[in-house]
């Protein structure tokens, strides 16, 4: 199954005969529900009743998107995916020890990742091996800094881990940009707005991962708005925030590839209010990508899965943690 990004200006979702029909200007196609695990509508779209109705019987969250690819609204089934047993532990969890190791865990994990691209960028870059051994060593040093933290999930505690996992990012994307080709390259991470086509399109990229982890939560049973590192917000899936830690070098990876490859062009994006923004063409690119980088089948904890079905993985196993924990104990 995959998921389909419908972002054409115009373009229309209905149901037809059981299956859903996606209507261009150009075409009109049909596919199974079968074969669909999430639609993701952009507001340059729209979608039928009948359509939303086709997606909750079978299962299919429905996604709608802001113009950076970022989750403003979702339709699912009105069930969690599990029992309360789980929401209601999620407290606790957030609370105690166990969340402050969970949540180191997490930022060391993203900081092996970090290595790992910069490994394998550099595994045909030799000139510059010099500067990924250093931004490695640099890495290694921030990763010890929180694993020596105690487990004590306080406001200071969490400021201090914060600043650990942003200074350790910053020297991650300056290395990143000096690695890419000179067209590509960027000044710092910038998100509302981005300031360049990199930014643009990594930020396209991480709302399609938004969606995924967000939706991943809720069918494991989990409120993806009761955070553990990310203090809780007004209307934001917070603790989607702390899990997608895990996965955001696969966006980096797949935008690292397609600017390497030349593929991502300078009019797939607009400058518009202050900042740019990607355009159909550079969505379908991008979406196109991703989607193919998560259906790949590779090994992670010692399991064989897609990218994606190993997300779908974590968040049963988050959920079998919470219901296992033994609340006077934690």
């Amino acid at each position: 199954m995959t998921q389909i990004h419908i972002n054409t200006y115009g373009a229309a979702v209905h149901r037809v005969q059981g299956s859903f029909e996606i209507v261009t200007q150009e075409n009109k196609t049909r596919i199974s529900p079968d074969k669909i695990r999430s639609l993701v509508i952009s507001t340059a779209a729209r979608i039928s009743s009948d359509a939303v109705l086709l997606a909750i019987e079978n299962e299919i969250e429905i996604l709608f998107t802001d113009r950076r690819g970022h989750p403003v609204g979702r339709v699912w089934s009105h069930k969690y995916g599990s029992i309360s047993t789980i929401r209601k532990q999620q407290i606790v969890f957030a609370k105690g020890p166990a969340g402050g190791e969970w949540v180191k865990a997490t930022a060391i994990h993203r900081i092996r990742a970090q290595q790992s691209i910069l490994r394998a960028i550099g595994r045909d870059r030799p000139a510059q091996e010099g500067l990924i051994s250093e931004v490695l060593a640099r890495k290694d040093a921030f990763a010890d800094r929180i694993r020596e933290l105690p487990p004590t999930a306080t406001q200071e505690w969490a400021a201090t881990l914060r600043g650990y996992e942003g200074n350790s990012s910053r020297i991650y994307f300056e290395t990143l940009s000096e690695l890419l080709p000179e067209q590509y390259r960027f000044e710092a991470r910038s998100r509302r707005p981005a300031q360049d086509l990199f930014n643009a399109a990594l930020n396209y990229l991480y709302g399609i991962l938004y969606g995924n982890v967000e939706g991943a939560l809720i069918k494991a049973g989990i409120d993806p708005y009761l955070g553990v590192l990310h203090a809780d917000e007004y209307n934001r899936p917070v603790l989607a925030y702390d899990c997608i830690e895990r996965y955001r070098h696969w966006a980096e990876a797949v935008l690292m590839q397609l600017c390497f490859r030349r593929l991502l062009t300078p009019n797939m994006a607009i400058f518009q209010q202050g900042g740019y923004w990607m355009e159909p063409d550079g969505k379908r690119l991008l979406a196109t990508a991703f989607n193919d980088y998560l259906a790949e089948v590779i090994d992670y904890n010692h399991r064989r899965r897609s990218r994606l079905t190993h997300i779908q993985d974590d968040a049963h196993e988050l959920a079998q943690q919470l219901l296992k924990m033994d609340t006077e104990n934690v």
